[in-house]
């Protein structure tokens, strides 16, 4: 893949400033039109959309429609249902000290925004964040991933054809492409990817004094207690471990089983993976259900942690078969690995699942906390106190109670990480705040209380202010 001229990058950064001027006053009518000029010719290109996937990463066409059109239309329905609601001016009440005066936030759009995608869900993580800002009225810049360059391209004739460069634009590339985006002052970068790459961005708005969302990654835990239920939690987790082909942000990463289920946890799972995908080997890898590891680097990466782990003792519980020429690398369940394997430290992002028993729950919540912030946590029990126990004492971006993966598809919680795993928000009205920027405006009255404040500070006026600042130790009402 070529790289894109800066010149024209440089250019287009330019001609969208006079856009981005502009629509500080777009209505909330013209910006669904141009959601809607994005939604048409998306659709239009469906078909293309999965032999583009298929040539990318063998993804199938049932998985394209769930993890990829779904969430995008979801959030174009959000958006052209709520959008009036979102940018209407919100009136707050006054403050004991700010007694006399109206006061409201006002949303406005940050500007020129740049959004970085990814690769694992290259069009629902393009085109999604690509509604929150055109729902917030910023002109945008889009830098999709090299590594699925069907997709890519096919996002970028899109985009060409519904907007022109002063509005829209995506440029392709590599890393010199995202160096050259990166030093241009945008006024928010939307960047989606690891927690290493998501530093550099991080830095490189800091030379700007840029705003950021950061959607990043993290080993994600899972806990599954004695009292679950283990069918649901194996048919659940399995899917979403393995949609995708493991290659999620918020997939489990690893699977802490109490010791007592283990056992028929693993049975549970052995089951789930040999009806959805085959009784054995090769039916496994015949099956056209599994996507493919994007490329022939991350499926070496994969292999190198699988045999990290089996060389230090590790038991391969399912699966285990590497094709590297096919980018294909079984589902596969492990468990006794032993400390100081790669697996357990590094972010999988694939279709290896450690299972570690444990007995006490508080041991599995230390791990949990001693460990950088996940971006998700799922746990699996019908206690509701063991429940309650592990939202209190863990923090991470998000959580399911008997659920995994699915809250990055409700519109109306915020998606986003803690620390190592992200900063900011997304989706539905948390997108489209992320691309906005909330004005405080005060508007005074006629009673104009402030002139008890203005000097000259006389004893009087003094002891006014001491009493008043008194008053604020009392309770609200």
């Amino acid at each position: 893949m070529s790289e894109a001229d800066p010149l024209d990058i440089q250019a287009t950064f330019d001609a969208q400033l006079a856009t981005a001027l502009a629509w500080r006053t777009s209505t909330a009518q013209q910006r669904l039109r141009r959601i809607r000029r994005l939604r048409d010719a998306m659709m239009a290109q469906r078909e293309a959309f999965y032999a583009a996937f298929a040539q990318d990463y063998r993804k199938p066409p049932a998985e394209v429609e769930a993890s990829e059109f779904l969430p995008v239309m979801d959030e174009i329905r959000h958006a052209l249902g709520r959008l009036k609601r979102w940018m209407k001016p919100r009136t707050v009440w006054p403050t004991t000290t700010m007694l006399g005066t109206r006061a409201s936030v006002q949303y406005q759009p940050r500007g020129r925004v740049l959004i970085v995608a990814p690769w694992n869900y290259p069009l629902s993580l393009c085109f999604g964040p690509l509604v929150s800002a055109l729902a917030a009225g910023n002109t945008a810049i889009i830098k999709p991933s090299e590594m699925t360059p069907a997709v890519s391209a096919l996002m970028g004739r899109i985009v060409a054809s519904v907007f022109p460069a002063n509005e829209v634009a995506l440029f392709e590339g590599s890393q010199p492409t995202s160096r050259v985006l990166l030093e241009l002052p945008f006024d928010h970068i939307f960047f989606t990817g690891s927690p290493a790459v998501g530093k550099l961005v991080m830095a490189a708005a800091a030379r700007h004094l840029a705003s950021v969302t950061l959607e990043l990654g993290g080993k994600s835990p899972s806990i599954v207690d004695a009292s679950a239920n283990l069918k649901l939690a194996a048919e659940t987790l399995m899917w979403g471990k393995f949609l995708n082909n493991g290659q999620t942000c918020v997939a489990p990463d690893h699977v802490y089983v109490h010791a007592s289920v283990k056992d028929a946890f693993v049975d549970a799972c052995r089951a789930v993976l040999q009806q959805r995908y085959g009784a054995g080997p090769a039916a496994q890898k015949a099956s056209a259900d599994l996507a493919r590891v994007v490329n022939r680097r991350h499926t070496q990466r994969l292999a190198s942690l699988l045999a990290d782990a089996q060389q230090r003792g590790a038991r391969l519980l399912a699966g285990g078969e590497v094709d590297e020429d096919q980018c294909y690398i079984a589902p596969t369940l492990l468990d006794r690995i032993p400390a100081g394997a790669a697996i357990l430290s590094e972010e999988i992002f694939g279709p290896l699942l450690p299972i570690i028993g444990y007995t006490e729950l508080d041991q599995v919540i230390a791990a949990i906390n001693a460990a950088p912030k996940p971006l998700a946590l799922y746990v699996w029990s019908t206690d509701r106190r063991a429940v309650g126990k592990v939202l209190e004492q863990t923090s991470s971006g998000g959580a399911c109670v008997n659920h995994c993966v699915a809250h990055f598809a409700h519109g109306n919680l915020p998606f986003g990480g803690v620390n190592n795993s992200g900063m900011g928000s997304a989706h539905g009205e948390y997108g489209f705040k992320a691309f906005s920027h909330e004005r405080a405006v005060l508007r005074a009255s006629p009673l104009m209380l402030i002139k008890l404040f203005f000097p000259p500070y006389t004893g009087r006026r003094t002891g006014l202010m001491r009493t008043i600042v008194d008053a604020l130790r009392l309770p609200m009402l």
